[in-house]
């Protein structure tokens, strides 16, 4: 039988690749965002921020399949900057699409995964949830938010049959570097740092992997048979990272990302 899949964030980047993934393996892709979608996905036209928005959708969803097996909660966007200078309009606002929008999301699938004891939530979150990016504070604090949610939700949903994971990718070759919010207020005051910092970010990111490769590992973690672990993830590389994050002290993690990011 074919999975019924929910996707945020689909039109480009990861998400669009996911759902070419997911599509090839047979699923039924019902893709939310606010743009309008060029992939063979069914398009709703949502933002995640909504609350009535995101549950209208689901359950118009849910009216058509009578079930839901699997949410991908992929929607985010980007601001950079020193956080003494961040306009809080923004750093709420990326708070509502990377955080909020997923529990609204989450919030409206879970009576139906209940009910059907069954079903699988793969949230998006980043190594730089793991690993906080001087001058991208608020997006690495969104993306640790994720993780925790995650960990907290797979215990609390385990019981009635429901699996939830997260995915952290890394540098990743996307639209999402162009489509950051950058802001280089204070930069004089912090010497340049800002503006070589995100210089630097968006060159590992253009050098970053494809969202092609990123899509195959998400996609294998929201269709595998077997118990998804807590969290994935990306390449050996971030893999060793992760590690490391929990093998060495705080003091020499934070020197190394004031070398590579806070110089």
């Amino acid at each position: 039988m074919s999975k019924v899949v929910i996707l945020t964030g689909g039109t480009s980047g990861i998400g669009q690749a996911v759902v070419r993934q997911l599509r090839a393996k047979g699923c039924r892709v019902y893709e939310f965002s606010r743009r309008a979608s060029a992939s063979d996905a069914m398009h709703f036209s949502v933002d995640v921020t909504s609350e009535a928005a995101v549950k209208a959708a689901v359950d118009t969803v849910m009216a058509a399949e009578g079930r839901i097996d699997i949410l991908i909660n992929n929607a985010g966007m980007g601001i950079s900057g020193a956080m003494e200078f961040t306009d809080p309009a923004d750093a709420r606002r990326l708070m509502d699409v990377n955080l909020f929008g997923m529990d609204n999301m989450i919030r409206a699938v879970l009576p139906h995964m209940r009910a059907a004891k069954a079903g699988r939530i793969v949230n998006i979150s980043s190594v730089a949830g793991v690993f906080a990016i001087p001058f991208q504070a608020w997006y690495s604090i969104s993306k640790a938010a994720v993780r925790s949610l995650t960990l907290a939700l797979a215990n609390e949903v385990d019981p009635f049959g429901i699996q939830v994971t997260s995915v952290m990718p890394g540098d990743i070759h996307t639209g999402f570097t162009a489509a950051r919010k950058k802001s280089d207020a204070g930069d004089d005051v912090y010497g340049g740092r800002i503006s070589r910092s995100v210089a630097r970010m968006e060159k590992d990111e253009t050098n970053g992997m494809s969202p092609d490769r990123a899509a195959k590992t998400i996609v294998r973690v929201a269709l595998q048979k077997r118990r998804p672990k807590p969290y994935y993830a990306i390449g050996l590389s971030y893999k060793f990272l992760v590690m490391l994050d929990s093998l060495l002290p705080c003091r020499p993690v934070r020197w190394l990302l004031f070398q590579l990011y806070g110089k």
